[in-house]
This record gives C-alpha cells, sequence and structure tokens, in this order.
C-alpha cells in the first residue's frame, strides 16, 4: 500500500528544521540574540516608550512562561463563606489574647 501518515515517519514534534538550526547558530555567532536585542530596546532609556512596551511585549513570553491551569482533584471540605468564617474567627481569637 503506497501513500498516507506513517508510523514514525516525518520531523518529530519540536524538532527543529534545519533552516531554523541554520538561523540560531547564526543569531549566536553574531553575539546577539533576538531576545538579547529586545531587552536592550527594553532597558534603553531613550527608547520610546512605546518602543519599550512593545519589545516587553514581545520578550514577555521568553521570560516569563504561561501558567497552566490546574483542574482541582480533591474534595470539598468546606464552602467558601464556610472558610471565610472560620479564618475570621481564627483572626478574631488572635485580637482577643493580644488584648490581654
Amino acid at each position: 500500500m503506497r501513500g498516507g501518515a506513517r508510523k514514525g515517519a516525518g520531523r518529530k514534534k519540536g524538532a527543529l528544521t534545519k533552516r531554523t538550526q541554520e538561523i540560531t547558530a547564526a543569531a549566536l555567532k553574531g553575539g546577539v540574540t533576538p531576545l538579547d536585542y529586545l531587552l536592550g530596546v527594553l532597558r534603553n532609556d531613550e527608547s520610546s516608550d512605546k518602543d519599550r512596551f512593545a519589545a516587553a511585549v514581545a520578550a514577555a513570553p521568553f521570560v516569563h512562561p504561561k501558567l497552566s491551569a490546574v483542574e482541582h482533584s480533591g474534595e470539598m471540605k468546606m464552602s467558601h463563606e464556610q472558610a471565610i468564617d472560620e479564618l475570621e474567627d481564627g483572626l478574631n481569637g488572635a485580637e482577643h489574647e493580644h488584648a490581654h
């Protein structure tokens, strides 16, 4: 049988293409990566606020990874309101102890 997807064939997910590897190697060889450039613009007091903001937006994903959603898998022992009441009772008790 010919054609169609074959198990294990093709570039692996996340693998860099030869072109991407060449571009990355050239950028590193030049000493200034795109992230270095963006951070330079961001830190340059002579850059306009507009340019500094654009650089910050572009650089942020490389410096601060996005947080992923986490599903709660435990059992709820009390409601939100009950938890607040319990915290307030504890705080009121602590204030009473410090008053004496």
